[in-house]
């Protein structure tokens, strides 16, 4: 007997895509004198989930809303598999939204709200049932068909919202920040929830949201965005590890940005000047970076270690505040008046950690300090 392939498991294709299942070329919208999204440049592969990340009125949203349909750009091109959908309505563009608010029936069963798009497909119904059964078991809710969205928990109705997306087999799937009315622990479940079931059907995402550790645990690429443009697209780690300026180095990430000014620089690295007791502190940079240059150091707290001496590539202050929770403490060393530094111990309970009032001096380890130009 031949073994039945799962209607989810078809195969990501790249045929008339270009190597990408998005494209977005030269996009721009407008509502009345503020501008939303401008001349944005973006390419989704085939299989790749891709998070829009920033905060509140960076364009993410109105980028989504623009890939599904729900509103027109004033200008530019959107392809899905190679195909210009600017004129198709959201019901033809083969993608699948799930909401924040959820957007489920109230009035009809859990089996009936995830069978709505395939009923309006007109599919037989022995093929939406198994559909039907099929989605709610993947999301973890197998026999909830006959209970109405109002007997279901917060995180239940999440879960029905992805079945609902998931059903139709789209060939993208969006999401506008589904998480953020759900509790932490449950967020943190259905991050990896999500995950997974987006890895095992393989289906090309763009998630949207302005939590950064969503974008850091879910995503293969992340798109950094501001005021309607796109300031770094790259992998998690790199965005963390290497972001292209302040704004994404201080957006992604707990991190310490303190004014310096380049005293030399070579191809890769420069010596800074840090406004206090004539430090110098050796930091990579991006190439961009000269002698002379304003810039800011970026130096993200759990790469800095607490010393009782002073020592190359350190820097000297007064213990203001320590904050013990347990499995980590954060140390706030006053480096001037109006500069803090924050050291993040992993394992305080192996450290003595020291006072408020106390000196200390921060070491920075080789390759831990980045450089990054001045307003950009």
């Amino acid at each position: 007997m031949t073994a039945r392939v799962s209607a989810f498991e078809r195969p990501v294709t790249r045929e008339a895509t270009g190597g990408y299942a998005v494209t977005l070329r030269g996009i721009r919208k407008q509502f009345g004198s503020s501008v939303a999204v401008e001349e944005l440049d973006l390419d989704v592969r085939p299989g790749e989930f891709l998070t829009l990340l920033g905060p509140s009125g960076c364009g993410k949203t109105t980028t989504l809303n623009m890939v599904a349909g729900f509103l027109t750009p004033d200008s530019g091109q959107i392809l899905l598999d190679g195909q210009d959908v600017h004129q198709l309505p959201p019901d033809r563009r083969d993608t699948a939204m799930v909401f924040q608010q959820y957007a489920l029936f109230p009035h009809l069963t859990v089996g009936r709200n995830v069978g709505y798009g395939l009923r309006m497909r007109k599919r037989p119904k022995a093929e939406i049932r198994e559909r039907v059964a099929e989605a709610l078991e993947r999301v973890g809710l197998a026999g909830h068909e006959d209970r109405l969205p109002g007997q279901l928990s917060g995180g239940q109705q999440q879960r029905v919202a992805l079945a609902r997306a998931i059903v139709v087999q789209p060939k993208v799937l969006l999401f506008d920040e589904p998480l953020s009315n759900l509790d932490l622990k449950l967020r943190e479940q259905l991050r990896l929830e999500i995950k997974h079931l987006q890895r095992e059907l393989g289906t090309t995402s763009i998630f949207v949201t302005h939590d950064q550790t969503e974008a850091l645990v879910m995503s293969d690429r992340i798109a950094v965005m501001r005021a309607g443009r796109i300031d770094q697209l790259d992998t998690p780690e790199t965005i963390y590890r290497e972001p292209a300026n302040a704004f994404v180095a201080g957006f992604v990430g707990q991190s310490n940005l303190i004014p310096g000014v380049c005293t030399e620089a070579g191809a890769v690295s420069c010596t800074v000047r840090l406004p206090t007791s004539n430090v110098d502190v050796h930091a990579r940079h991006s190439g961009t970076v000269a002698a002379g240059d304003a810039v800011r150091i970026l130096l993200r707290p759990e790469a800095l270690r607490l010393s009782g001496d002073s020592a190359a590539n350190s820097i000297t202050g007064k213990v203001v505040e320590v904050v013990n929770e347990g499995s980590i403490a954060t140390v706030v060393v006053e480096i001037t008046a109006d500069i803090r530094l924050r050291v993040a111990v992993s394992d305080p309970a192996a450290l003595s950690l020291p006072a408020p009032g106390h000196v200390i001096t921060v070491s920075v380890p080789p390759g831990a300090a980045r450089a990054l130009p001045t307003g950009k």
